[in-house]
């Protein structure tokens, strides 16, 4: 066993320091670890073999319908309309317009369940008018990338798709109802780090809107937010799955972007199309290769070593989920949400089993914490495009993003050792 772990940990951090592109880190580690134990060819069927078969699920299908439905909502003027909304909301508390960028992150990525897309849509919008108030820019942009990770927690959501398979069977209607609360804690912990920043730097109060004017700008995004509604009513319902549901969200975006809002025209659907195909076709190797990466650990007992090694350490579920925590963290600044979840589930949720954590309560912590790794260098995408948005280096964004980390980490903490957060809410409605 420890053979095989240090070949395919070698592989697959050579690789990934060498700028290889993810998925194939995690495929060829995977061969090179199955050479260990057969010969090429029948470690090559194997390989092709568990890659067919991490694809073969119906729940995947949902995936290519909701980046779709993301990128139409994306670019067919639902993000502004958000953005007003939010301003009407909270535009005149201190700090407002920080507070709009985090609100108006939480709504979209409630509806588009993309990280990337919140900070690219939201950040569009938002950061120029930041900066016209006097908003630091790099401080304007760590606001975009901080907020941008309640999507993953707010569904819909991809990794929780991801998430359900990986873990053999959780409900994925019970894990989209189980993100809401931990996603607006999260939303709310960075809303109390942006007022607090803006009284020290004495950032602009918003102007106070009449109260028609904010009525009118809530009802214009009724149409976007009941989307909602919707998709995870009709899930909650039993109406339709989520495979179905993606489908349902791909038809009420069209609607809204191309023929209500007018926003998206007809001949841009090719390059929305093309893009979409392109993100799926990159999630799907991803899950393609971890699929044959998790039977290779599994062939060869690595998680059962690693249970024993950790429980070994210590009995107390205190310090055994601080560890998994810390371990996490560190894999999500190195490593995309998608393998993580692919990789590391079938590794620490045993773990988490045998301390009486429930694989709903446990997804949840996982999505959260691999989130923080969104916003952390050396890898974290949405920094990234944070940075491109807002034309900053991304040392510039380090400071600013500092309190931001203590209020993930201590709303990350509070999900992992109060479940009641992750399960109260599905239990209410019956999941």
């Amino acid at each position: 066993m420890e053979m095989s772990a240090l070949v395919l940990l070698g592989i697959f951090f050579i690789l990934l320091f060498l700028n290889v592109p993810i998925s194939f880190c995690i495929g060829l580690a995977t061969l090179g670890t199955m050479l260990l134990s057969m010969d090429l060819l029948p470690a090559l069927t194997t390989l092709a073999q568990r890659m067919a078969g991490g694809l073969n699920s119906f729940a995947l299908l949902a995936i290519p319908f909701f980046v779709l439905s993301g990128l139409l909502m994306g670019r067919g003027g639902i993000a502004k309309r958000l953005i007003e909304c939010a301003m009407a909301l909270v535009g005149a508390l201190p700090g407002g317009l920080a507070l709009v960028n985090v609100l108006s992150c939480m709504l979209f990525g409630a509806i588009s369940g993309s990280a990337v897309a919140a900070t690219s849509a939201i950040g569009s919008f938002m950061l120029p008018e930041m900066k016209k108030q006097g908003y630091d820019d790099s401080y304007s942009a760590a606001v975009t990338a901080a907020a941008a990770t309640t999507g993953m927690l707010i569904p819909p959501s991809n990794i929780m798709i991801v998430y359900a398979i990986a873990s053999g069977g959780v409900s994925i209607a019970a894990l989209f109802v189980a993100g809401y609360l931990p996603g607006i804690l999260l939303g709310v912990a960075l809303m109390i780090v942006c007022a607090g920043y803006a009284r020290i730097k004495g950032y602009p109060v918003g102007a106070r809107l009449p109260l028609k004017l904010v009525f009118s700008k809530i009802a214009a995004a009724v149409p976007s937010l009941l989307m909602i509604i919707v998709v995870i009513g009709g899930i909650i319902k039993g109406a339709f799955t989520a495979t179905e549901a993606g489908a349902i969200a791909v038809v009420y975006s069209f609607v809204l972007a191309v023929l209500v809002y007018k926003e998206v025209a007809w001949a841009d659907l090719g390059k929305i199309l093309l893009k979409s195909t392109e993100t799926t076709a990159i999630v799907l190797a991803l899950i393609a290769t971890s699929a044959a990466m998790s039977w290779i650990l599994s062939y060869e007992n690595i998680p059962q070593s690693i249970s024993a090694g950790l429980l070994a350490l210590s009995e107390n579920p205190i310090i055994i989920l601080l560890i998994i925590n810390l371990i996490l963290l560190v894999v999500g600044a190195f490593m995309d949400m998608t393998p993580a979840v692919l990789i590391f589930t079938p590794i620490f949720l045993p773990v988490a089993m045998e301390l009486g954590v429930s694989p709903l309560h446990f997804g949840i912590m996982m999505i959260l914490n691999l989130s923080i790794g969104l916003v952390s260098p050396p890898v974290g995408s949405v920094l990234f495009v944070a940075c491109a948005v807002a034309k900053v280096k991304l040392e510039q964004m380090i400071k600013p993003l500092l309190p931001m980390y203590a209020a993930m980490f201590v709303v990350l903490m509070l999900v992992t050792y109060v479940p009641a957060i992750s399960e109260w809410l599905p239990s209410v409605v019956g999941l």
